[in-house]
């Protein structure tokens, strides 16, 4: 059987990367592990948060992937340089993929990001920014309440709706004419934020431009799944936390059934 690409997230978020990933790469095998059990990772430490993503990734490390992918933008700006370290396949993660598609579409120079908490602390997408452009302007907004609408598959309601505009209408004040969904479950969400944001703001989201970047890394390291090969791949899905909810959210984004494995061995944490 193929090498798989090993995506992780702290829910479902990182399933539009993984939708991405399928529809770019039809021919590669995918394995995505979704921490349910303790998401938002936005609000929790630094610390946390690394031991959270080595103990995905160890247990992941079992199926011999040829590549990992951290479809989380908490977990990229935290603990991708340290994953690097832990293990001897390429690892990718989403934030410099959205930023260089960002300033790619802008043309007054002015960027918007949104994420978690912990992604617009690091300033991980602040400076990702800046090294492509320096002078670009950029506003950032936490929005934690996005997030927990997502895991309950809340993506089109009023309160939805009324969550999203009191979370970043006031950013239509300033000149941004792209905006970063800096969280890969922001996507689900996108009607609601485009809507409110009108039809002058580009919404970028990481997933198409990490697919790009996945697709290019394998070629390079001929690794590509092979297109001889005319059966179609078998992905597998884990969660830690709601196995329903999650297989549910799955199947309705990815427009297939899947195959969802509970994993009982991560505890989740009391908040």
């Amino acid at each position: 059987m193929q090498q798989p690409i090993a995506i992780l997230d702290s829910g479902v978020g990182g399933l539009t990367v993984a939708k991405e990933i399928m529809r770019q790469l039809p021919r590669e095998r995918v394995i995505y592990f979704g921490d349910t059990a303790r998401t938002p990772y936005g609000p929790r430490s630094s610390d946390e948060i690394l031991n959270f993503t080595r103990e995905i990734v160890d247990y992941l490390i079992q199926y011999s992937p040829k590549m990992i992918v951290i479809a989380c933008n908490t977990a990229t700006a935290v603990a991708l340089t340290d994953i690097r370290s832990r293990v001897s396949v390429p690892v990718v993660g989403v934030i410099n993929p959205g930023a260089r598609a960002a300033i790619g579409r802008t043309v007054t120079g002015c960027v918007g990001v949104i994420g978690t908490e912990g992604t617009i602390k690091s300033g991980a997408y602040e400076q990702a920014l800046r090294e492509l452009t320096p002078h670009v302007q950029v506003v950032s907004e936490a929005c934690p309440k996005f997030v927990p609408l997502v895991e309950k598959g809340n993506f089109s309601s009023q309160q939805t709706y009324d969550t999203v505009l009191d979370s970043i209408g006031h950013l239509r004040s300033y000149p941004i004419d792209t905006l970063i969904l800096g969280c890969t479950h922001y996507p689900f969400l996108t009607d609601t934020i485009s809507e409110i944001m009108g039809p002058n703001v580009t919404l970028i989201s990481s997933a198409d431009e990490t697919a790009r970047e996945i697709s290019t890394i394998l070629q390079s390291s001929r690794k590509l799944a092979s297109n001889e090969n005319e059966n179609i791949p078998f992905h597998h899905f884990f969660c830690s936390g709601d196995p329903e909810i999650f297989k549910t959210i799955a199947q309705q984004w990815l427009g297939e059934q899947i195959k969802l494995t509970p994993v009982v061995w991560l505890v989740p944490c009391i908040s």
